[in-house]
């Protein structure tokens, strides 16, 4: 499959881009070549947020029930095209077909439908004390977006603002920009006024510029803590409010009671899906030290389910990270832990000639592993699982909360109670309890440096409006 444009979606037509230059896609299994997409710029941008200011006056006038069809009828045309989308982005990005389909494609869907639900329940209007406190669009909405789960970070922005009754210039990553290719194609599809939604395709010399523009009202990010600094500092410029959601190093806290096969299940699952290219992967296990060598043990037997595989071929567990230059990045974090004295218990930095032309990394599981090592502190963003060992349940919330992120956890314990009295005291965003994973009507976000606001529901939903109080005028509600 190859999508090839020279094109960005502007004011309702595809518009040619204004510089010449083009950003080639590859596929991560074997370099080829799967498209292409014009490297836009701060002149493709100030045309897209023209037209995006434009329409927000008719957009934003139109009523709840509209926006919501209009949103329904987006994740209708999703699940019309489930399986070209899941093969666009295997091939960009080096998903698993199965896996595209059922997560990245699917979840996009239920992201849509869960975010319906709080517009559904959103009240407008509502008195407090002496005033009528009114909700109203927070204006033009810059969406930067990630190459992990790239159409669902572009569901969960474009849904809430266009359900808030504000207009988007999307900016996905040049990494996997061809599904919103597609999206762009079926939004066009939609009842929607010319420029209420808008893609310029593009690197940092698209971003940096929609981040820092005068006439956005809102950017909203995802995307790595590096990056996200830039987009904060660049909207800083204006006052500009900035949505983030950014890295993780997420810890599993193994209970002394927990059943050692289920929470090896669930900590490798969500380690190693999408090839550990995932935010909220929980990439730290902290284990009783009574119980680790078990743990270990059972871990590294449980990895015959994580085998690599052509992500194309139904089933496959563990495809190619999404580019030889995230590889590269992985590799050397694993040698680093080498090096720091960490001890391999499997995988490695090499993989088999069958895989060595792809941008694959074999799920990788350290021991012994400590709050000094690299490999404990730094997001990998790659299929890289470390286990560190604790003697007490206070010692274990301690090494969990022992880090600059916060976005994401995991509790085990046959004792539910007991799990929710760890959970609470740990600072994250999220926590799932013996395994329970992304709730999309629930708030998703991070504390610390993991990033600023929440996505995903009501709380995602209200991110995108402003609230004005009027005063003397509660009787009016």
């Amino acid at each position: 499959m190859s999508v090839v444009t020279r094109t960005h979606y502007i004011n309702g037509e595809w518009l040619p881009a204004h510089g010449t230059t083009l950003i080639e896609v590859d596929n991560p299994v074997d370099g080829s070549l799967v498209g292409a997409v014009p490297a836009g710029d701060a002149v493709d941008v100030d045309r897209a947020v023209a037209a995006a200011r434009s329409a927000f006056a008719p957009w934003s006038a139109t009523t709840m029930e509209h926006r919501i069809a209009v949103v329904e009828a987006l994740a209708a045309l999703l699940d019309r095209d489930r399986d070209t989308l899941a093969a666009i982005l295997t091939s960009e990005m080096g998903s698993p077909i199965t896996f595209a389909r059922q997560a990245q494609v699917g979840v996009a869907i239920a992201d849509l439908h869960a975010l319906v639900g709080a517009a559904r329940a959103h009240q407008e209007r509502g008195s407090v004390s002496n005033s009528l406190v009114v909700s109203e669009p927070i204006g033009v909405v810059a969406a930067i977006t990630p190459w992990n789960f790239p159409l669902h970070q572009i569901a969960l922005k474009l849904g809430a603002a266009l359900l808030a009754g504000c207009t988007v210039v999307l900016k996905p990553s040049e990494v996997a920009p061809l599904n919103a290719v597609r999206l762009a194609e079926l939004i066009a599809e939609l009842d929607l006024p010319a420029g209420t939604v808008n893609v310029v395709f593009g690197d940092g010399q698209a971003g940096e510029p929609l981040a820092a523009h005068p006439d956005v009202d809102m950017v909203t990010f995802t995307g790595s803590r590096a990056v996200g600094e830039r987009v904060a500092v660049a909207a800083a410029r204006t006052i500009t409010k900035v949505a983030l959601e950014l890295g993780g190093k997420s810890a599993a806290v193994i209970l002394d009671d927990a059943p050692i096969s289920d929470s090896v299940t669930g900590v490798l699952r969500s380690c190693f899906a999408n090839a550990g290219q995932t935010c909220a992967a929980l990439t730290r296990v902290l284990v009783p030290n009574a119980m680790k060598h078990e743990w270990e043990s059972a871990a590294v037997a449980a990895l015959a389910g994580w085998q690599l595989g052509d992500p194309a071929v139904e089933g496959t567990a563990v495809g190619p990270l999404a580019s030889h230059k995230q590889q590269g990045v992985v590799r050397g974090f694993i040698s680093r832990a080498i090096d720091d004295g960490a001890r391999l218990l499997a995988g490695g930095a090499q993989v088999t000639e069958e895989f060595e032309a792809g941008a694959y990394v074999l799920p990788t599981i350290f021991s012994d592993v400590t709050p000094e090592m690299a490999i404990f502190r730094e997001e990998v963003f790659g299929p890289v699982l470390v286990i560190t060992g604790y003697d007490t349940e206070a010692q274990a919330i301690a090494l969990a909360n022992d880090s600059d992120y916060g976005l994401s956890g995991g509790v085990w314990s046959n004792d539910s109670e007991r799990a929710l009295t760890v959970a609470l005291q740990l600072r994250t965003g999220t926590v799932g309890l013996n395994g329970a994973g992304l709730d999309v009507g629930a708030p998703f976000g991070g504390y610390k440096q993991s990033g600023l606001g929440r996505e995903c529901g009501t709380h995602g939903f209200e991110e995108f409006l402003e609230v004005k109080s009027i005063m003397g005028a509660a009787a009016f509600h």
